[in-house]
């Protein structure tokens, strides 16, 4: 079929966090680029930055320090973060901070003197974590919208890429796009190529991540050859709202409420981080607040709709409605008063550590293409810091954003297939009017329970192959769907188009997880209980020729500081560096 043809200097995919700001980044640098920022959703409504409540890490005054903000970094990252990766993120979050405030508008918490107001969250040595209440991304999002719409970017709204465009040498220059409204496709050609669409691990059967993600961009680059790395750590957010019969389950509270004081009981009222970080308790990291939860459960000890208890009460009504407005409404909706009582929390799919393999200039190993954001992979390490995630994303947002307006200087548009494009689009257009093909919504519905119990939480061996073994089966099965409707606005088309993403993840993330034989940071391995010294190493997978997978590991390189573990080195980072 025909397709639409579309250039730009610079396409970004994804209007989150990173997108906004390396379209901002971008025309800032230099007003000859022209860019196109493509969004499923409308601009500024769709995606997770805006979901964000807790805030955003940044070490702005003594007693912190970027060094203390790096250590934190890499010890809840479980030592196998891309160091250079996660020291560029200590050391521009504070300039980063101070553009959203001073020149996008953004406005944070204040202390009665003035200064900007930083509450504690788990996994950190101090209170580093800068907010707008506990609605911190609203007020991220809202500015970098308003000051996207006022410079030259073309915006494609309710628009989703489903392949990336490559020429003969591989190189990437563009993407196939699928307008939602109208079911069109177009081929948009670039000279960059930004992913900056969001992980969100939705391929689970209870979630926190927006709606709209489907890891879009990680299942595109992996198709195009583009190496990941570490896509077995998922992270698990331990405080998901439990609302039985609701999709709002898995809704989160936010880790302030934690930080704040809050307490994790079990279905016997017992503070069980006790038993599993007495030293840290309920502020332990992510990785394990959400498998101590899990465990409470699986042992019989959870509430009655298989959850466990947050209590944060005892700080006072007036405290918690004060400080967490977002939260107690959002309680309030449900018939939960979290001002005056326990509520009902479990484990969340939250996040994606893994992704894409980058450079601290966010360019991979594919010509034409980068990448920021959760689709990156090796900032986070095994566990993400809550506090890290939105500033990861402006942080490296912007520098994908300046480094693309100088790279496309000069450069030609790349000569990429249409017919390739208008074949593709074909495939996609298969399952429409088909009949007597698999259910959509039974193949969702088995994938999410199949990833939930055995590449969730708590994994083995064993449940790990026959995971993959089944996935493999699935995309086959995936492609044998059929789909009711036509073109236009085609809801259960589109969940499809999902689904072939998902697929793809989960099959690079059960994969992943089989070669990590070791438990680390987010990745627990019943059958390997403990962190191995040997497995300091990455695991990276990329497409074969003929589909299948390729996976190897890499050593961790220490830059800047190596593990206690191994014999704690001196910090060989400057603070002007």
């Amino acid at each position: 079929m025909a397709v639409e043809r579309l250039d730009a200097d610079i396409l970004i995919l994804g209007a989150g966090g990173a997108g906004l700001s390396a379209a901002l980044h971008a025309t800032d640098r230099t007003p000859s680029p022209s860019v196109t920022v493509v969004v499923k959703g409308l601009l500024g409504r769709a995606g997770c930055t805006r979901m964000v409540q807790g805030g955003y890490n940044a070490a702005l005054a003594p007693p912190d320090s970027l060094e203390a903000h790096l250590l934190d970094t890499l010890r809840g990252g479980g030592w196998i973060n891309d160091q250079e990766l996660a020291w560029t993120l200590v050391r521009e979050a504070p300039r980063r901070l101070l553009e959203l405030e001073a020149r996008y508008g953004c406005f944070f918490d204040r202390t009665p003197d003035g200064r900007i107001h930083q509450k504690p969250f788990a996994g950190q040595s101090y209170d580093r974590t800068v907010h707008k209440g506990d609605l911190t991304g609203i007020e991220i999002m809202n500015r970098l919208t308003e000051q996207a719409w006022v410079r030259p970017v073309r915006v494609l709204e309710e628009h989703r890429a489903v392949e990336l465009l490559q020429d003969e040498e591989g190189r990437v220059g563009g993407a196939l796009l699928l307008d939602l409204r109208s079911g069109r496709f177009s081929l948009l050609r670039s000279r960059a190529t930004l992913l900056a669409m969001g992980g969100g691990p939705a391929m689970y059967r209870v979630v926190a991540c927006s709606a709209d993600k489907a890891a879009d961009g990680i299942a595109m680059a992996f198709a195009a050859g583009a190496p990941l790395r570490d896509m077995e750590m998922i992270q698990f957010h331990p405080t998901g709202l439990v609302v039985p019969g609701s999709l709002m389950t898995g809704a989160l509270l936010e880790e302030g409420l934690r930080g704040a004081g809050g307490h994790l009981r079990n279905g016997l009222g017992e503070r069980f981080m006790a038993a599993h970080d007495p030293g840290r308790m309920e502020r332990s990291t992510r990785d394990l607040v959400a498998r101590a939860s899990y465990l409470e459960v699986a042992e019989g000890r959870g509430t009655a709709n298989g959850g466990v208890w947050l209590d944060v009460s005892h700080l006072g009504a007036e405290f918690v409605e004060r400080n967490f407005r977002g939260m107690v409404k959002r309680c309030r909706d449900f018939g939960r008063d979290l001002a005056r009582e326990p509520v009902e929390v479990g484990p969340t799919a939250h996040f994606m550590m893994g992704g894409v393999v980058i450079d601290p200039s966010c360019r991979t190993l594919l010509e034409g293409l980068f990448a920021a954001g959760e689709d990156a992979g090796g900032v986070h390490g095994a566990n993400r810091l809550g506090g890290n995630g939105v500033a990861d994303s402006t942080v490296f947002g912007g520098i994908a954003g300046d480094v693309t307006a100088e790279w496309v200087e000069g450069r030609p548009l790349p000569r990429v297939s249409e017919a390739r494009a208008a074949e593709r689009a074909d495939r996609l257009l298969a399952p429409l009017g088909a009949r007597g093909g698999e259910d959509l919504y039974a193949l969702q519905a088995r994938l999410r329970r199949l990833m939930w119990e055995r590449v969730g939480l708590i994994r083995d061996g064993e449940g790990l192959r026959s995971a993959g073994e089944e996935l493999e089966a699935m995309a086959e099965r995936v492609r044998a769907v059929s789909v009711p409707g036509g073109r236009e606005y085609n809801l259960a088309w589109q969940d499809w188009l999902n689904l072939l993403s998902q697929v793809t993840t989960a099959r690079v993330i059960a994969r992943s997880a089989l070669e990590r034989r070791e438990s680390r940071g987010a990745h627990y391995r019943r059958d390997h209980p403990e962190p191995a010294p040997a497995w300091l190493v990455n695991v990276h997978v990329r497409v074969k020729d003929g589909g299948g997978m390729e996976v190897w590991t890499q050593p961790v390189r220490f830059s800047r500081r190596e593990p206690e573990a191994m014999g704690a080195g001196a910090l060989t980072v400057e603070v002007g560096d």
